[in-house]
Order: C-alpha cells, then structure tokens, then sequence
C-alpha cells in the first residue's frame, strides 16, 4: 500500500500518521524509507514524534519504536491505546457509572451480526460496520467501533459507551440518538460517549 506513513512537521512535534488498513509490514517498509529522509531533519533538532493513525498490538508498537530509535534518539509517543484492556480507555475525569451485570464477547463483530444483552456488554474485539450490538445499559469495545452501538435500550440515560476507536455513522443511548458525519467529524480514539441534557456528546 502506497502512503501507508504520512509525516506531518508541526510546530512542537512531528507527526507520523499510519494508515489503519495498512499491515505492520508495509508500514515498517515505507517507514524505513521515510526516516532515512527524516534523520536528516534531526541533525540537531529533538522535536518529539507522535504515532497515530492506527490501533497497533503492543508488539507493533516495539517493532515500530525500535526502527524510530536505530534511526533517531528522540523522544516517541503513541497516541492510542496501548494494549487492550479497560485501562486503555483512558479520561480526565471520572464518572460514576452504574454497577450491573455484564456480559463478555470474545472476538470481532462481522458485518450482519447481532448482539443484545440485559445489563452491560464488553466486546474483546472490533463491531465492524454492518455490526449491531445493544444492551440495557453500557457498552464497552475494546477495539473499534464501526458498527450500530444502542446502549441504555430500556431507557437508561445514565448508560455510556466508550471504544479504543469510534468510527461509525450512529450512536444511541437509551432513546437519544447522533449521527456522525464522517467526513465533517475525525475519528475519535478512546472515546467516552454519554448523554449531557438530552444530547449525546463524544469525550
């Protein structure tokens, strides 16, 4: 895939934006290149670099750092979820949320299947688009959110759902709904959505 690694030079940071349909060895391989031409950059300059752009395995993030530092000593960071887990979906604050019982689903959602549970639902994986998951209270996916999430489906507006990754077209919680402009609205990484005066608002 060509232009799997875009470089953006920003005022404090250096941005290096991978593609999320992009497998780790075309990325490694386009990165090889471009950091050949980035070493140049960094004859003394130390601007930190951000990664971006896709949800990497804790063993792509090592491989990827690797290849930075043989290259370049600077400092790196990693603007996304590090591992799965809940620890992952990272906030400023805290909220809250009510305690019911939950459901685990290991694996990924392909398009055309459904999931509905009472109490809450954790999903070990993606809900591709063409997914639906629904629960009578929160909706936790620990990997990307592509699909139709509705939580709170009896009514409950205190539900939330939070996702390594939203990139969907719909969010509802309980009988409030919002519709996603991809093109108008990013991407939202670690996302925490929930209901604030009858709007849904994405964090």
């Amino acid at each position: 895939m060509k232009n799997c690694v875009t470089i953006h030079l920003k005022k404090n940071e250096l941005i290096i934006k991978l593609k999320e349909e992009a497998d780790q060895a075309e990325i490694i391989a386009e990165l090889t290149k471009k950091l050949t031409e980035l070493k140049k950059l960094y004859k003394e300059d130390k601007t930190p670099i951000i990664v971006t752009g896709k949800i990497l395995k804790n063993k792509e993030i090592d491989e990827i750092q690797e290849l930075i530092k043989s290259k370049i000593e600077v400092e790196i960071d990693f603007d996304m979820p590090k591992s799965l887990g809940l620890h992952s979906i990272k906030k400023t604050f805290e909220k809250e949320i009510a305690i019911s019982e939950t459901k685990f689903h290991r694996g990924s959602l392909r398009s055309g299947q459904k999931i509905e549970t009472e109490g809450s639902l954790v999903i070990i994986g993606d809900v591709n688009s063409g997914a639906e998951v629904m629960a009578s209270d929160n909706i936790i996916v620990l990997g990307a959110l592509r699909g139709l999430a509705h939580a709170g489906a009896k009514g409950n507006k205190q539900a939330i759902i939070a996702a390594g990754l939203v990139d969907t077209v719909q969010i509802r919680i309980a009988n409030v709904v919002k519709e996603i402009d991809r093109d108008e609205e990013p991407r939202h990484k670690q996302a925490y959505i929930s209901i604030d005066k009858d709007k849904i608002i994405i964090e």
